[in-house]
């Protein structure tokens, strides 16, 4: 089973929305971004494949899988391109390839070392091999306090929630959102804070908030429908995650939700599995 981005219901595998909060730190979105770069907290705009207009958020594994060969191609005759190289990390995290998707990373830093951009995706690759304290360092070297970076600080309280440090993590959202107001980016990733401290109304709360933001895409709403589905309201979670998936995906993910629920100790299970390194989505 996966565990580093919203799981899917394709053949044997698991649903997309089933467990991911727990991977929705990291895959969810580390760096807030508005431009190429696939790697943005909590709502992820991931950038479409070359010739398509399909976001990555929406592709079935045969289609992620044929982007990130195109996008491989592409990195290998340009490795320094960020605009190549971020999505193509993006991807490989997605299809479960972190340790390729660091190593892409790390290529990327060294040929864009002052980018913010690039640093804050390869910090979250680092969380995504499961590397949080370096990449924690990573994100806090490469701010700057005379004009911090909103997606730096987003990424700073994901990885801080991984590491076990809510009331830290919960201070960079804050200054994110001073610097950034109602930022959906920041507001998923806060919203799912609140999700692994078990505190289910104040993150439907907040994800609402974010849900309702422009700019906000289709994984903030999943999130959105993941908290609902904690919380028993499975018909209005099926609703908010059939406004993004296809009718037959969204019943899957609400029935695994269902199964899930019914075992016991489920939320220990969620926190354990939010525990495993992955590989951020």
């Amino acid at each position: 089973m996966r565990k580093d981005r919203p799981l899917r219901p394709s053949s044997c595998v698991s649903p997309r929305m089933g467990l991911i909060a727990l991977s929705m730190i990291l895959g969810l979105s580390l760096a807030g971004c508005q431009s190429v770069s696939p790697m943005h907290t909590g709502s992820i705009r991931s950038s479409a494949a070359p010739g398509k207009a399909k976001s990555f958020d929406t592709m079935n594994e045969g289609e992620l899988r044929a982007a990130t060969e195109r996008y491989g191609a592409a990195y290998e005759r340009d490795p320094k391109n960020k605009a190549i190289g971020l999505p193509y990390a993006s991807l490989l995290q997605m299809t479960g390839r972190n340790d390729q998707s660091l190593a892409v990373m790390r290529q990327v830093a060294i040929a864009n070392s002052k980018d913010r951009e690039v640093l804050a995706a390869y910090g979250k690759s680092l969380a995504a091999a499961g590397e949080l304290t370096k990449a924690l360092e990573t994100v806090r070297r490469a701010q700057t306090p005379d004009y911090p970076d909103w997606r730096l600080l987003s990424t700073e309280g994901a990885i801080l929630d991984q590491l076990g440090k809510p009331e830290e993590a919960r201070i960079a959202y804050r200054k994110a959102l001073d610097i950034q107001p109602n930022e959906p980016a920041i507001l998923s990733n806060l919203g799912m804070s609140f999700l692994l401290a078990n505190d289910l109304k104040s993150a439907e709360t907040t994800l609402s908030q974010a849900a309702a933001r422009p700019g906000a895409d289709s994984r903030v709403r999943q999130n959105l429908a993941l908290v609902v589905g904690l919380q028993g309201r499975f018909e209005e979670a099926e609703r908010i995650a059939g406004a993004e998936l296809p009718p037959e995906e969204a019943s899957a993910n609400v029935a695994y939700l269902r199964q899930m629920l019914s075992q016991r100790n489920t939320w220990s299970m969620l926190k354990d599995k939010d525990k495993t390194p992955s590989a951020a989505q």
